[in-house]
């Protein structure tokens, strides 16, 4: 699904010659730096950097990885999918989507702000009380990454729906670098190129972005525009899953809008459960 050649061809492509020395003119055709200057710039033979690029090269030494990311301008969570890329040969194994119940419990200890629990393919799997009534519907079973490109587009329940697509995408981008022989996770990518011509083209761009905190703003229909901050907490078991959790500022109208929204749904506790959850994939 990911290979380092595309993603070497794809920074390379960005980089300023003139950011790393090297004097451009009017006559020069290729956008970011040649083969040949990336090679000489990483310390590398022209013929090697070129075998990498077209998929013919051994696993390159972590001396050569470290050369590449600093010409090419990596960052952590870009530099981390180098390396990544180029240790495929070792498979990660897919991780199952069981839910442990105690995880469950803690989940069901977030009250005042929405929480979910998602694997890397972005599937959610258990959801507080307040993440349903975000959505307007069960999460478990939702996948994030298919709601966005393909159901909610611009006019939908995100505000920033642009810069939601380029974190899905980046996310996408990172899973498929970590578990390349997951088959859903091919299948789904396929689905999304199919169905949205905004994903095919992020999807070209190659670019990585690893999910962890940020302000996520939702337009509901019952109580209007929820500025939140959501963060990411990977679980520590290799599972893939992640806790995410919007919190809303003391005091902001979005902790008052999140107060309604229980509200609104107080008289019908006793037909939701504190959380829900996906039993099984």
């Amino acid at each position: 699904m990911d290979d380092l050649a595309g993603f070497l061809r794809t920074r390379r492509s960005r980089v300023d010659p003139a950011a790393v020395g090297i004097p451009t003119d009017s006559r020069r055709r290729v956008e970011g730096l040649r083969r040949e200057e990336v090679a000489h710039l990483s310390g590398v033979s022209v013929d090697y950097y070129v075998r990498l690029e077209q998929g013919r090269a051994t696993q390159p030494s972590e001396q050569v990885l470290d050369a590449l990311a600093r010409v090419l301008g990596l960052d952590e969570t870009e530099r981390g999918h180098l390396y990544r890329l180029s240790r495929q040969r070792r498979r990660a194994k897919v991780p199952g989507g069981r839910v442990r119940p105690e995880l469950l419990r803690i989940l069901a200890l977030v009250a005042d702000a929405p929480a979910m629990i998602m694997n890397h393919r972005l599937d959610v799997l258990a959801e507080n009380r307040l993440a349903g009534l975000l959505y307007g519907r069960s999460t478990p079973g939702l996948n994030i990454a298919r709601h966005i490109f393909l159901e909610e587009t611009e006019r939908g329940l995100y505000v920033d729906w642009e810069k939601c697509t380029l974190d899905v995408v980046g996310h996408l981008r990172l899973a498929a670098g970590k578990y390349p022989e997951d088959p859903r996770l091919a299948s789904l990518i396929g689905e999304l190129a199919m169905g949205s011509e905004r994903f095919r083209r992020l999807w070209a761009r190659a670019d990585v972005r690893a999910r962890t905190h940020g302000r996520k703003t939702y337009r509901h229909p019952l109580v209007g525009l929820l500025e939140l901050h959501q963060e990411n907490f990977a679980l520590p078991d290799e599972s893939g899953m992640e806790l995410l959790v919007l919190s809303a500022a003391p005091g902001s109208p979005a902790e008052d809008g999140l107060r309604l929204l229980a509200s609104l749904d107080a008289e019908s506790d006793d037909a939701h459960p504190t959380v829900n959850a996906q039993v099984r994939e």
